[in-house]
């Protein structure tokens, strides 16, 4: 855990290697990225967190100010525990976060790995307008049903990403945590859309990028991502066959081993062999 001044930030690390910094999605915490960690077999020193509002990371967005440079602050404090050069991984809102650190260029990274972020404002500003539309339909049902009273919610969300069902076939606990932590997901998705992420602004990202998605992830899901590889300079792109957005629990090991070349491919040490 640290320690800081705006609130507490989970944290945790295992393993030695290449450090590999590993931020979640939305209504999750660190512990999201077990399977992949375990297809690893301590290859690497991976880093956890969790986003705020999640696991014991304090809040410290409001509605009036949801801006994602406060989730981005939370994920550079813990690059700066780790104290080495980092290959900075996140999933869903966490890759969204990650996009934001390499973007803000504070902390160093040695690599930026994007898993299928909910970036709708790069459809917005690339004139998407259909993909960008289904986004802003179901974001809006989902609210609508929150502020109605209704308990479950988040399933609305849930179902776009992972399919019709994909909420009712989750463990009690993990439903109850996700309906739980509900108004941190508006918040979430407040700092997604107020994120002016243009051609422009990705043409700025000066790190090595990898940005994937699933091949059976919503049609605007994958556009969004499709675009974040287009824009970013130089970036890899790969579609993870079969897999939907919650691809690191589903599709663990051929994940793990996508993250696993590319990260092993970006190192100092495979530069410094050509």
């Amino acid at each position: 855990m640290i320690e800081d001044v705006k609130g507490r930030i989970d944290y945790d690390e295992a393993g030695e290697g290449p450090t590999v910094v590993l931020v979640p999605g939305s209504c999750s915490t660190g512990a999201a990225w077990r399977p992949i960690v375990a297809h690893w077999q301590d290859r690497f020193r991976c880093v956890t967190t969790s986003l705020l509002g999640y696991g014991g990371t304090a809040e410290r967005r409001t509605p009036e100010d949801a801006d994602i440079s406060h989730e981005a602050e939370v994920v550079e404090a813990v690059i700066r525990r780790a104290a080495r050069p980092v290959h900075l991984v996140g999933h869903s809102f966490g890759g969204l976060t990650a996009l934001a650190v390499a973007l803000r260029k504070r902390e160093s990274l040695l690599s930026l790995t994007i898993l299928e972020a909910p970036a709708p404002e790069i459809l917005h500003h690339a004139g998407e307008t259909e993909h960008y539309r289904a986004f802003r339909k179901m974001t809006g049902a989902y609210f609508a049903a929150f502020h109605a009273g209704e308990t479950d919610a988040i399933e609305r969300m849930i179902d776009f990403y992972g399919g019709a069902g994909t909420f009712a076939a989750w463990p009690q606990r993990i439903r109850d945590y996700a309906a739980a932590t509900t108004p941190v997901n508006l918040l979430d998705w407040a700092s997604a859309y107020g994120f002016p992420l243009t051609p422009a602004l990705l043409a700025t990202v000066a790190v090595p990028t990898l940005v994937a998605w699933g091949e059976a992830s919503h049609p605007a899901a994958r556009r969004a991502n499709e675009l974040l590889g287009h824009y970013i300079p130089d970036a890899a792109v790969a579609t993870i066959a079969g897999a939907a957005h919650f691809m690191i629990s589903t599709h663990a090991k051929p994940l793990a081993d996508l993250i696993a070349h590319y990260v092993t491919h970006s190192s100092p040490s495979a530069a410094n062999a050509h």
